[in-house]
């Protein structure tokens, strides 16, 4: 995949300083709408809260388009839009939330769309190719194993075709998942990991586990993540009973958090499994804090953003042994993260142990783990992404050739 190793934007460093916006954005004050399918405390909406508010802070006119509104996550977000209260639940419902989102664009008419997650790239870039808004970015935030497959087609035909601008890719092990897809198709990757906002606080472990209501002594093994069957949590849940003196606490909410209790309920653990629901980014933080371990069994993902802000936070990592998650939980001295089969209870349980009570193996991931915030910073995602939007914005006759012509993924 020669293609793969094409400069962007003329290469620009790692960790550089912010890029100024130009004296042309400036004057016209592009406009960016992000489109999201749901409006929730989840790794896809995280990164474009983060994004909406840096390019804020450079200049931009940013506003978030969500499908529907699942929780009160954006309720308080300036300039967002939900096209729906809630999930559409027959043809009728669909067709007024695919109509306001028509009129949410036509209204706006941003200079760029940059569309999240299968659904979201996909209806997104219909509706703003009709309504007549500007450039559109696709960003790949959904894992190729949880895509039904008439998607993946209307990818592959939306890519070729140059409906999409750009598509942006969040890892190495993503993006080698094009090496198959027409030359057309991947001239138009760009590879940008994602950037995160380290979870800090002052609180104490022990003010932490309080404020949570948590066991305040007991070793304590934890996730934040959507309550979501790919998410796997039924096997973090199954530790338990190998472990009677542990207990389990969950972030998150999701359609399976019915599911989850019950298994509970039957393993007679339920006393031991916290349901702590969606929180605030701060939240999280505080939430991390409470942990003796962070528990990260997801089936798929194209990045993990949780489990990274986990590892970053101090909190050492048992995670499913997933390709990405080699890639994205490692930096230059080593892996950040033990990584096993969550599937197989027993080995996931002996992982956890090893890593609760082995002094030096903790003291390892976390000092390794650390060094993921400057690896994945959001300074950086924040310079790419702009660097992006000035050239898609600017009419094909006034690009320079290298960006006329080139693939622009590297690394």
């Amino acid at each position: 995949m020669n293609e793969l190793n094409a400069g962007f934007a003329a290469a620009a460093p790692l960790h550089q300083p912010a890029a100024p916006i130009s004296a042309a954005t400036e004057a016209r004050r592009l406009k960016v709408a992000l489109i999201q399918t749901q409006a929730e405390g989840a790794g896809a909406q995280e990164i474009t809260r983060i994004l909406g508010n840096k390019l804020s802070a450079r200049g931009y006119e940013v506003h978030h388009i969500f499908f529907f509104r699942r929780t009160d996550a954006f309720d308080t977000t300036p300039n967002a839009h939900f096209c729906a209260r809630e999930r559409p639940s027959d043809l009728r419902s669909l067709g007024r939330m695919l109509a306001q989102l028509l009129r949410c664009l036509r209204q706006l008419r941003p200079d760029v769309v940059l569309c999240f997650q299968h659904y979201g790239n996909l209806l997104g870039t219909a509706a703003a190719r009709l309504s007549g808004a500007g450039a559109v970015i696709a960003n790949r935030t959904s894992a190729k194993s949880l895509e039904p497959a008439w998607t993946r087609a209307a990818d592959w035909m939306f890519g070729s075709l140059g409906l999409f601008d750009c598509v942006v890719v969040n890892s190495k092990t993503v993006a080698e998942e094009y090496s198959s897809h027409p030359k057309r198709y991947r001239d138009r990757l760009v590879r940008i990991d994602h950037g995160f906002e380290p979870k800090r606080t002052h609180t104490s472990k022990s003010e932490a586990r309080e404020e949570f209501d948590l066991p305040p002594d007991a070793p304590l093994l934890g996730c934040v993540a959507r309550l979501h069957p790919t998410k796997n949590l039924a096997a973090a849940i199954r530790l338990l009973p190998l472990r009677p003196d542990w207990h389990l606490a969950l972030a998150g909410q999701g359609p399976e958090a019915m599911q989850l209790e019950a298994l509970a309920r039957s393993l007679n653990v339920a006393d031991r499994v916290h349901f702590k629901g969606e929180l605030s980014p701060q939240g999280v933080a505080v939430f991390l804090k409470a942990l003796d371990l962070f528990v990260f069994p997801s089936r798929a993902e194209t990045f993990g953003l949780a489990v990274v802000e986990a590892a970053q936070g101090g909190v050492p990592v048992v995670a499913n042994d997933l390709e990405v998650l080699r890639e994205v939980l490692a930096v230059d001295s080593g892996p950040c993260a033990l990584l096993v089969d969550t599937d197989d209870a027993p080995a996931f349980a002996r992982a956890a142990e090893q890593l609760l009570f082995d002094r030096d193996l903790r003291s390892t991931f976390i000092e390794r783990a650390a060094k993921l915030e400057r690896r994945y910073s959001v300074d950086e995602m924040t310079d790419r992404y702009t660097q992006l939007i000035e050239v898609v914005c600017r009419p094909r006759s006034q690009r320079s050739a290298e960006e006329r012509e080139a693939s622009w993924i590297r690394r």
